[in-house]
């Protein structure tokens, strides 16, 4: 069948965000005089939730993990934000599937004031039906909840829609609402961890994740 809606993440998706992201943490664990630790553990950060992630890798309270991420937020959006490029070939995919009568969605578990923010840099803004992502205070922190927020917002349906992502949280979050998934892994996650976690449909490149949804 013809997948009518395409559910995009963004981090590792659409953008490669670890400067970025590296910088903010590495601010922010400075901040609490905590070391920083190798770049093989920070990559772990990107696609979860922030607050889980310092909770979970320096085993900080919840307090200290909430501290954590304010101080994320203070480097974040005047400079992290903007450290951070599209992968080679997004917009011409985009063009591809509006062009082809798509209606395109952000599923992103980066506060959606962000991830607002970040398309609008990039020129893609204008690509995209509807963004759903969590709000600064924490709503919609999780991506079944950030997918959910689409089906009820702009009726989607489940059946008619795809959701492209390079993490476990992608795979699952699209599984709790029987969408399938299709997994990137020129992104952070592994072919392994998609796979298990659920992806219908692996691709390797921007341009085979094209080929794919012209025939999808």
């Amino acid at each position: 069948m013809a997948y009518r809606n395409i559910l995009f993440d963004l981090d590792g998706t659409l953008t490669d965000p670890k400067e970025g992201i590296f910088n903010s943490i590495r601010y922010a664990l400075r901040e609490m005089n905590i070391e920083t630790p190798e770049e093989e553990q920070l990559l772990s950060f990107i696609g979860p939730p922030l607050f889980d992630s310092f909770k979970h890798h320096f085993s900080l309270t919840d307090d200290a993990a909430e501290e954590a991420v304010e101080l994320y937020r203070v480097y974040f959006p005047e400079k992290g934000m903007y450290e951070n490029h599209l992968y080679d070939g997004i917009p011409e995919l985009l063009t591809q599937l509006k062009t082809a009568g798509k209606k395109i969605y952000l599923a992103t578990s980066k506060p959606k004031v962000y991830a607002t923010e970040i398309l609008r840099h990039f020129g893609l803004l204008p690509f995209f039906d509807g963004i759903s992502g969590p709000e600064l205070d924490g709503t919609r922190n999780y991506k079944a909840e950030v997918i959910e927020f689409l089906i009820q917002v702009y009726g989607i349906v489940p059946d008619e829609s795809l959701m492209i992502g390079d993490r476990l949280h992608d795979m699952k979050g699209a599984g709790v609402h029987n969408i399938k998934a299709v997994g990137v892994t020129y992104g952070y996650g592994s072919a392994e961890e998609l796979h298990e976690n659920g992806a219908w449909k692996l691709v390797g490149s921007v341009e085979e994740l094209g080929e794919f949804l012209k025939e999808n």
